[in-house]
């Protein structure tokens, strides 16, 4: 071989920036949801993480519409996905009311931290479960409550009880519950709407009632948002029960009619 042949100089692959820099607010408010708790700030902490799950919302759909989307993307988004809506929420309910049950003694303080502990693992547990799946499962289904719209039924809880005046530690038998439940319901094969297929490309119409709901909804959401947001999720927490529920009966009373 001549020296004068060029040496090839290896490709470093980068990343992109745009999608990425969304993902990395989310994870940063996620971040800050813990800090927050910590401090005492319980309505700054609920906020925050929502604030995750919108920027979370915007992440991929820029990925999709500048044809940014790459692996490295994806792993990054279920990593911050993870501390903002499986370890933040954890911890801002263990802070604010789960650690209040050591004043009952030893064994309820464990029951405190086990609770705030198995929302954190079913947080976790639902994620690799997703990524495992995705290229096999019904888009228009999530299988289990997804871990946005977990966190925020418990932080809506936060923020709506905040709000009221009611501190965590007049809840501490309630909130082991709602921690269990829900990071239970995130690891079930109750199957949620995923909204994915709802017309919002350009072109697609909608009916025009959609438009007056949803002129409705931000009045409330102006007036109330907690306590909103608390009712919102809070039914869509109930929705994977009654859909699946129904769903089986359905194909039941079909069977039977075939038959």
């Amino acid at each position: 071989m001549s020296d004068d042949t060029p040496v090839r100089r290896p490709r470093h692959r980068g990343i992109y920036l745009l999608p990425n820099l969304f993902t990395t607010a989310a994870m940063f408010s996620g971040f800050y949801a813990i800090v927050a708790s910590i401090g005492g700030r319980y309505a700054e902490a609920a906020i925050a993480v929502f604030v995750a799950a919108l920027l979370d919302g915007l992440d991929g759909r820029v990925a999709r519409l500048t044809g940014t989307q790459s692996e490295f993307g994806v792993q990054y988004d279920s990593l911050s996905d993870l501390v903002s809506f499986g370890l933040a929420p954890a911890l801002v309910l263990y802070t604010w009311s789960l650690s209040s049950l050591r004043e009952y003694g030893a064994m309820w303080g464990k029951v405190g931290w086990a609770a705030a502990f198995i929302y954190a693992a079913c947080g976790a547990l639902r994620l690799a479960r997703f990524n495992t799946q995705v290229a096999v499962i019904d888009k228009r289904y999530f299988q289990g409550l997804a871990s946005p719209a977990a966190a925020a039924v418990c932080m809506s809880f936060v923020w709506a009880m905040e709000k009221t005046g009611i501190p965590g530690s007049t809840l501490c038998f309630v909130t082991p519950v709602l921690a269990v439940v829900v990071g239970l319901l995130m690891v079930s094969n109750f199957r949620y709407f995923s909204f994915k297929s709802l017309p919002m490309g350009q072109g697609e119409r909608v009916p025009f009632v959609w438009m007056v709901m949803l002129v409705l909804i931000l009045v409330l959401l102006a007036i109330d948002p907690p306590r909103l947001l608390l009712a919102v999720f809070s039914l869509y927490l109930l929705s994977g029960p009654a859909l699946t529920v129904w769903g089986r009966a359905t194909h039941r009373r079909a069977r039977r009619n075939a038959g």
